[in-house]
């Protein structure tokens, strides 16, 4: 029986189930490997180094927000905890919050 790796997309983000054995993949899908390979060729000969990650200023709003509402979330635990609510809700929020920070970290 071979285990399953959890690994991240290097383009979207998206968790990508992997098998233990053999090269491990890079992209959840070929549209990631393909708009990845189009972003090395566009930045060929530009001096930005090819790991970086290049993003329109509504993609970076976008993010801000999405870490905002991480933040906010992370807050909502804390008063949580500090007010000793019950089991039920501590879940709910932190469920929330594992749930906004899955999705604040794609950068797409």
């Amino acid at each position: 029986m071979s285990r399953r790796l959890l690994s991240s997309c290097s383009w979207c983000g998206r968790e990508i189930a992997d098998a233990e054995i053999g090269r491990r993949r890079r992209y959840c899908r070929q549209s990631c490997r393909q708009r990845a390979y189009e972003h090395r060729k566009g930045l060929a000969g530009t001096g930005i180094p090819e790991d970086s990650v290049v993003l329109s200023a509504q993609e970076a709003a976008d993010l801000a927000d999405r870490w905002f509402a991480v933040r906010c979330a992370a807050e909502d635990v804390a008063t949580a905890v500090a007010e000793d609510a019950d089991h039920a809700e501590l879940a709910e929020l932190t469920d929330r919050l594992v749930g906004l920070a899955k999705d604040a970290e794609r950068l797409r």
